[in-house]
C-alpha cells in the first residue's frame, strides 16, 4: 500500500521516466526517492512485525510448551518446540543444553536413535547440568541397545554406576536405579541371543538408470539439444525418441531460498510467540532436507540447519551478509531475499564482469531472443555459440553467467511493479551499506574478518557506485524471477502423519533459479514431469517424446485443471500468448472445456447439466426448464466447502465418528446441485476414505477411494501423477486391510505410473516395493483366501 501511495505521489514526468528507465537509470532513481528519512523509518517499522532477533524471555515459554505437548505425548510437536527454544538462545548460554537434551527425550520416543545420540553430545558439549547428568546418560545407554551397540552401552552404564554411587542423595536416584536395572537385564538378554542380521531383500533398490550427460548442456541427458530461434527463444529439442519415463534434467538450483510459509507476523502488541509449525521449522535452510533435530544459527532466531555443516557452508557463502538482515529480508519478501543471494553466491567481480558488459552497448542482454538470429545447420553442429547465455566454448552450464542472460523483460513489466522491485533493492543496499556489510558483499569476507569498511563514512543518503552495481544487478533478478522463478514444491504431509494411510499435498517450499530448467517453454498438456529433491531438480518424459519434438514444461496452468480463459489470464504474467494444441483446440473450436463441463452444476429437479454463461443458468433438458441463478449456485458451493473443512477439523481433533457424519451430509448436499463428475465430488470421496482409514474400516476406506480415482482419472487421465498418488493411498488401505490380491494388482498400477513421473528410486516406489515383498512373504493359506 505504501508504495502504491509513493508512486501515485511521483510527479507524471518522473513516472514516464521510470518506465521506460534502462535498470541502471531505474536505480539512480530510486536512489532519489528512498532519500526521504520517513521512508526509511516507515521500512524499519515494518521489520518490527517480522522479528528474527533472538530473545532470551523467549526461551522458558516455548520451552514450557514443548514440556506439555511432551506429557501429552505428542513428541513431534514438542520436538519443534524445543528447537524453537533453542533458536532463540544465544551463543555460549548453558541453558541451551537444557533444550537439545529435552529434545533428545523427544527423539528417542519417536525412534530416531542415531538423531537423539547427536543431541546428547550437543547437551554434553553445551554444559548441560552436572547434577541432571544421569538422566541423560541413562537415555543414551538405551539409545545405543536400541541401536544394538551393546558395548558402548555398558561403557555408558558404568559410568552412570559410578556417578550415582557417588551423589550421596540417592533417594532422588530411585526410579533411575530401577530403570538402569532394567536396561542391564536387557542388555544382558542381547548378549546372550544376539538378533540376527537383517537380510536386505532383493531387488527393492529399484535399478538404476541410465544416464549420459549432454556435452555442451550441463546436467541434461545427451538425447536432448539447444535450439534457438526468434519465435520461441531458447529451447529444447529431443535429439533422439525418448520413452517415457527416461531422465531428460538434473540439475541442482544456482540459488534457491526457503518461503516462510504461512506468515510469523506480530500484531503490534502481541506478546505471545507463535506455535504453529511452518515452513522455516520444518525444512533446511541450506539444503531443504526435513529437519529433526535442528541446528540453530548463531546470530538469528530464524535460520536452522539439519546439520553443523550446513550451518557453516550457508555463512560462509551468504548468510554472514544476510543474518543481520533477517527481518529486512522477511519484510521485502522472497524474490528480493533470492535477488540478494544470487549476487552473494555469484561473487562481486563476476556480477560486476557481466553488469558492465550489459553497459557496453550489448543489445543482446537487454533482449537477447530477438536480436539473436536463427541458428543455421553449421552453428547448430558446432555447438551453440550463437546462443545467449553460453560461455566461450558454445557450452550451456548451470552457471552465473547463464542465469544473467534470463530475459528480465525490462519494458514490459508495469511501471509500477518495476517501482516496487526499485525500491526493493535500493532500500536493501543501503541497509546493507549502513549495517557495514558492504565489504564482505564486494569481498566476500566474514564481517569478524574485515576492518570497518570505508563505506560507512558515507551518509545513507548516496550509495556508493559497487552498491549500485549490486542493485542493478539485483532489480535484474527480481525483473526476471516472474518469468523465471521455480517453485519447488515437496510432497507434504496433512494432519498429524500418524495414521496407517498417509495423506500428502504438494506444497511450495521454496523459490528458486535452475538455468537449464528455465530453457524449457511452456505447454497446458505438457510432456514432461517434473520433481523436486532437496534443491535438486529432475524433468522426466512424461510420455514418448519423437525425435525432433520440443521438450515443453508446464508453468502451473495445466489443460485438466483450468478452462482456458483462465490459463490465458494467469500466463499474461510470462508474456507470451500460450498457443499449445490445448489452447488451440478450445479458442479456434469453440467447444467448452473438459473442465467446465465436469466441474458443472446440476438441475436441482431433473440432475441434467445445468448451463449458461450468463448469470441465470437453465437446465440443459427443454422439457425440464428449471433456471437457478449463479450466484445462488457458487454460494451453496462455497458453504459445502466450509462444512467440509469443519468436518475434516473434527478428524484432526480425534473426532472420527463426527467427521464421517457430517462429510455423509455434506456428499447428500452436493448430489442436489453437482455434476457427478464435480472434482469437489472425489475430493469428499477421497476425505471419506481417509476417515474409515483412520478407524480401521479397510473395506469402507477402499470403497470410497475407488471412486475418488473414477473421477480423478476422469479429471487428470489414466497415467496422470494425481491418480498415481490416489492408487499410492488406495494400496495402503488395502494392505492394511489384508485384501492382498487387489493390493497387488494395485501396487503394480501405481509403481507403472509413479515410477514414471518419480523414477524407480523414489520414497514412494521404495514404500511400494515393501508393502509387495511383505505381501508375498504371507503364508500361502492367506494368499489363496483373498
Amino acid at each position: 500500500g505504501r508504495t502504491a501511495r509513493l508512486w501515485a505521489a511521483l510527479e507524471p514526468a518522473l513516472r514516464e521516466r521510470l518506465a521506460a528507465a534502462s535498470l541502471q537509470d531505474a536505480v539512480r532513481l530510486g536512489c532519489d526517492v528512498l532519500r526521504k528519512e520517513e521512508e526509511e523509518a516507515a521500512l524499519e517499522q515494518l521489520c518490527h512485525r517480522a522479528p528474527t532477533g533472538k530473545k532470551p524471555e523467549a526461551v522458558s515459554w516455548y520451552r514450557e510448551q514443548g514440556n506439555r505437548e511432551f506429557k501429552r505425548g505428542r513428541y513431534q510437536a514438542a520436538l519443534r518446540l524445543y528447537s524453537r527454544a533453542a533458536s532463540h538462545e544465544l551463543p555460549g548460554s548453558p541453558e541451551v543444553s537444557v533444550c537439545f537434551a529435552n529434545r533428545s527425550a523427544a527423539l528417542l520416543h519417536l525412534g530416531h536413535f542415531e538423531v537423539c545420540l547427536e543431541d546428547i553430545a550437543r547437551a554434553e558439549s553445551h554444559g548441560y547440568p552436572d547434577r541432571l547428568l544421569p538422566k541423560v546418560l541413562l537415555r543414551k545407554a538405551e539409545c545405543l541397545l536400541c541401536l544394538g551397540r551393546l558395548q558402548d552401552a555398558q561403557d555408558v552404564l558404568r559410568v552412570l554406576e559410578s556417578k550415582i554411587a557417588l551423589d550421596g542423595a540417592m533417594t532422588t536416584h530411585l526410579t533411575r536405579l530401577k530403570k538402569l536395572s532394567q536396561l542391564k537385564v536387557k542388555l544382558g538378554e542381547k548378549e546372550r541371543c544376539p538378533e540376527p542380521a537383517q537380510g536386505g531383500h532383493g531387488g527393492t533398490q529399484g535399478e538404476p538408470e541410465i544416464w549420459e550427460e549432454n556435452s555442451s548442456i550441463s546436467g541434461a541427458s545427451s538425447s536432448l539439444s539447444l535450439s534457438f530461434d526468434a519465435e520461441r527463444g531458447r529451447h529444447l529439442v529431443a535429439s533422439q525418441d525418448i520413452m517415457a519415463g527416461q531422465s531428460l534434467v538434473k540439475e541442482e538450483a544456482f540459488v534457491s531460498v526457503l518461503c516462510p510459509g504461512e506468515s510469523l507476523a506480530l500484531q503490534d502488541g502481541d506478546t505471545a510467540w507463535d506455535t504453529r509449525a511452518t515452513n522455516a521449522d520444518l525444512y533446511c535452510h541450506r539444503c531443504l532436507r526435513q529437519l529433526l533435530a535442528s541446528v540453530p544459527c548463531q546470530g538469528c532466531s530464524y535460520a536452522q540447519y539439519c546439520s553443523q555443516d550446513c550451518a557453516d557452508r550457508a555463512w560462509q557463502q551468504y548468510h554472514r551478509t544476510e543474518c543481520p538482515l533477517g527481518a529486512l529480508l522477511l519484510t521485502l519478501g522472497v524474490f528480493c531475499h533470492v535477488a540478494l543471494r544470487t549476487v552473494l553466491l555469484a561473487g562481486y567481480a563476476e556480477v560486476s564482469r557481466l553488469v558492465e558488459g550489459s553497459h557496453c552497448g550489448d543489445k543482446n542482454l537487454q533482449n537477447p531472443e530477438g536480436s539473436c538470429r536463427p541458428l543455421s545447420e553449421a552453428d547448430a553442429g558446432a555447438g551453440s555459440r550463437g546462443v545467449p547465455g553460453c560461455d566461450s566454448s558454445g557450452r550451456y552450464q548451470s552457471s552465473y553467467q547463464a542465469l544473467f542472460h534470463l530475459l528480465p523483460h525490462t519494458e514490459q513489466h508495469s511501471p509500477e511493479h518495476k517501482f516496487l522491485c526499485t525500491l526493493s533493492v535500493v532500500a536493501l543496499c543501503k541497509q546493507l551499506q549502513a549495517a557495514g556489510l558492504e565489504a564482505a558483499v564486494l569481498s566476500q569476507e566474514s564481517p569478524q574478518q574485515c576492518s570497518k569498511p570505508k563505506t560507512c563514512e558515507k551518509t545513507s543518503e548516496e550509495l556508493s557506485p559497487e552498491l549500485k552495481t549490486v542493485a542493478e544487478a539485483m532489480l535484474r533478478h527480481m525483473l526476471q524471477l516472474q518469468c523465471n522463478a521455480q517453485a519447488i514444491t515437496v510432497m507434504q504431509e496433512m494432519g498429524p502423519g500418524d495414521g496407517a494411510v498417509v495423506d500428502k499435498k504438494p506444497v511450495r517450499l521454496a523459490t528458486a533459479f535452475f538455468p537449464v530448467l528455465s530453457l524449457l517453454n511452456h505447454s497446458c498438456c505438457p510432456n514432461t514431469s517434473v520433481s523436486f529433491s532437496g534443491t535438486s531438480v529432475t524433468v522426466r518424459a512424461a510420455q514418448p517424446i519423437s525425435s525432433g519434438q520440443e521438450v515443453l514444461h508446464c508453468y502451473g496452468p495445466h489443460w485438466s485443471r483450468m478452462r482456458v480463459a483462465e490459463r490465458q489470464q494467469l500466463l499474461r504474467q510470462y508474456f507470451f500468448e500460450c498457443r499449445c494444441p490445448a489452447c488451440l483446440q478450445e479458442l479456434q473450436s469453440g467447444v467448452k472445456s473438459v473442465v467446465s463441463i465436469r466441474n458443472s452444476f446440476c438441475c436441482p429437479k431433473c440432475r441434467a447439466q445445468m448451463q449458461g454463461e450468463e448469470d441465470t443458468l437453465c437446465c440443459s433438458i427443454e422439457a425440464c426448464a428449471t433456471s437457478a441463478s449463479r450466484d445462488h449456485l457458487s454460494g451453496r458451493l462455497q458453504d459445502l466447502q466450509q462444512e467440509i473443512k469443519k468436518a475434516l477439523e473434527l478428524l484432526r481433533v480425534g473426532k472420527a465418528d463426527q467427521a464421517i457424519k457430517k462429510l455423509l451430509k455434506c456428499q447428500m448436499d452436493a448430489e442436489t446441485f453437482l455434476s457427478p463428475e464435480h472434482l469437489l465430488m472425489g475430493e469428499m470421496e477421497d476425505h471419506l476414505a481417509q476417515v474409515y482409514a483412520t478407524v480401521g474400516k479397510w473395506q469402507e476406506a477402499a470403497r470410497h477411494l475407488r471412486k475418488s480415482i473414477e473421477i480423478v482419472e476422469m479429471h487428470h487421465g489414466p497415467s496422470s501423477v494425481e491418480t498415481g498418488h490416489e492408487l499410492f493411498k488406495l494400496a495402503q488401505i488395502l494392505f492394511n486391510g489384508f485384501a492382498v490380491s487387489e493390493a497387488l494388482s494395485t501396487i503394480q498400477r501405481a509403481e507403472g505410473i509413479l515410477s514414471v513421473h518419480f523414477g524407480p528410486q523414489s520414497a514412494q516406489m521404495q514404500e511400494l516395493q515393501e508393502m509387495k515383498a511383505c505381501l508375498s512373504e504371507l503364508p500361502r493359506n492367506i494368499l489363496q483366501r483373498t
